[in-house]
């Protein structure tokens, strides 16, 4: 069901049936209830339709204005009873006086196409607003590019951010316990060495602690720095956050965290972390690969070696064939990448990660001229456009 507020002039010889023709019509297209609020709840909603019903509505919104521009007014327009002409000069005044909005015409399914990506960007946004992101340990040296500014992203998305010592991983590590749950006991199921898997798990417990104690939707971990140290990784355990719903990062890239929590929160997909690895430019198609994903976005999978140490356990997972967005965005949040795509099962290297995926691009001078940095984010689904409407958004905050 999605709110709306109704503004019209009493003047209008549009009626009330007349008007809820067109709600009804747009109902039917976008199947959903569209629901006619008062003002109040208007305001309180995470997301709502400013309906425009008629010409000669611009004197009832000034009586209203210092009220509707505390958000962005989503304006919805029939186009008849000169209610498009109407919405062109709230607008006008809108952005001129400090407000921001944008203007919803077209077709039924056009305007319902439009009212789906709007509500997506909006929702993604109020639900990130006032969580908190945690890096474990500082970014892997690596990461030259991979700059992060928690004030930025603070200011612009109320997204908090926590430090967390690596000595603090260690000693939740070696309490050697977790929670049960349906991934480990999957994981335990696999035909893998079972004194790694239970290693791997142990990570998985700390993450978990950590998470709960400094109360975060997702962090990021140096990871490499646990091959040395307690001689596993941390794949399964990040596997595990990702298929809860936690988002969970490799190597303390936080851009990359920030990425995938933009990305899930829009979408309410789950989410792949990943190196892009090959770029067939002629055929138009590229390999990204990581060694953790969550197994929700899996067709099957095993257990391996984590690629670059070959030691302790990682995720080998295979995809189902499908749409797909590939998706960045920098630390500070000034810009993204958002491209839909195709992706499909990749022909397994043992000279990759683990978890390696083929996906078709139409275009890759992104990626070879202007990157945001290495690591990318994948889902399932064609959400390039509500990215996009996220970050247009933001700009409006």
């Amino acid at each position: 069901m999605i709110d709306f507020y109704q503004i019209r002039s009493p003047l209008s010889q549009m009626t009330e049936e007349l008007m809820g023709r067109y709600i009804r019509a747009l109902e039917q297209v976008l199947g959903e209830e569209l629901r006619q609020v008062e003002l109040q709840q208007y305001l309180a909603d995470d997301f709502a339709l400013l309906y425009v019903a008629s010409g000669g509505s611009e004197g009832y919104f000034l009586q209203v204005f210092d009220q509707l521009k505390q958000r962005h007014c989503v304006i919805l327009t029939s186009g008849d009873s000169n209610s498009l002409a109407a919405s062109m000069e709230i607008l006008s005044y809108l952005k001129k006086h400090g407000g921001s909005g944008e203007i919803l015409h077209g077709d039924l399914e056009q305007t319902a196409a439009q009212i789906r990506v709007l509500r997506a960007a909006h929702r993604g946004l109020h639900a990130l607003r006032g969580k908190r992101l945690g890096c474990i340990g500082n970014p892997s040296d690596w990461l030259i590019s991979s700059d992060y500014s928690p004030d930025d992203v603070q200011r612009k998305l109320g997204l908090g951010y926590v430090s967390i010592p690596m000595e603090e991983l260690l000693t939740e590590i070696a309490r050697k316990t977790y929670p049960e749950n349906e991934y480990t006991a999957q994981f335990k199921a696999q035909a893998f060495a079972p004194e790694e898997i239970e290693k791997a798990l142990h990570v998985y417990g700390a993450f978990q602690r950590l998470v709960d104690r400094y109360g975060l939707c997702g962090v990021s971990v140096r990871c490499f720095d646990l091959l040395d140290s307690v001689h596993t990784t941390g794949c399964l355990g990040l596997s595990i956050l990702n298929s809860m719903g936690i988002f969970g990062g490799c190597e303390g890239d936080m851009p990359a965290l920030l990425s995938m929590a933009v990305l899930g929160s829009v979408t309410k997909e789950p989410v792949f972390m990943c190196n892009p690895s090959r770029f067939d430019t002629k055929a138009g198609c590229a390999t990204f690969a990581h060694c953790t994903i969550p197994v929700t976005m899996l067709k099957s999978y095993q257990l391996n070696t984590h690629f670059e140490s070959g030691i302790g356990a990682a995720v080998q997972g295979t995809f189902e064939s499908g749409d797909c967005t590939v998706f960045k965005c920098a630390g500070d949040l000034s810009r993204c990448y958002a491209k839909d795509g195709r992706i499909e099962a990749a022909p397994f290297s043992d000279m990759l990660c683990r978890t390696q995926a083929r996906i078709w691009l139409d275009d890759f001078s992104y990626f070879l001229t202007d990157p945001i940095s290495n690591h990318h984010i994948i889902c399932r689904g064609r959400h390039a456009e509500e990215m996009q409407a996220f970050f247009r958004l933001l700009e409006q905050e």
